[in-house]
């Protein structure tokens, strides 16, 4: 009979494992969708090349030095990084990069 008990717990809490992996799949899921699709898209379009290479900027905007009466007191890390889609952003800006600058043969040194 304690056996049937440790059998039925082991099988409860395995159940119970499983329902928390598949909940955080549906979680991610949405992100990972989006991953994809922004990894997939192919640049034919000049002007949206144009316009992602200007939306899309070259550094993280949001670092900076902290000076304070000529002296630097601080300083605030680049945080995009910890934005999860970062990398395809940057993907899809150089894919834009190359696209100008292999296919329409423009000088894309405006944009870096």
């Amino acid at each position: 009979m304690i056996q049937f008990i440790n059998l039925v717990s082991v099988v409860v809490e395995a159940n119970a494992f499983y329902n928390r992996h598949q909940l955080s799949k549906l979680v991610t899921y949405p992100i990972e969708a989006l991953k994809q699709r922004l990894d997939s898209w192919e640049i034919a379009n000049p002007q949206v090349a144009k316009l992602i290479a200007k939306t899309i900027p070259a550094q993280c905007p949001f670092e900076r030095d902290i000076v304070l009466f000529g002296r630097k007191v601080g300083h605030i890390p680049p945080l995009c990084k910890l934005n999860p889609l970062y990398d395809q952003f940057v993907g899809l800006r150089f894919r834009a990069l190359c696209y100008l600058a292999d296919c329409c043969g423009e000088d894309i040194q405006a944009y870096c």
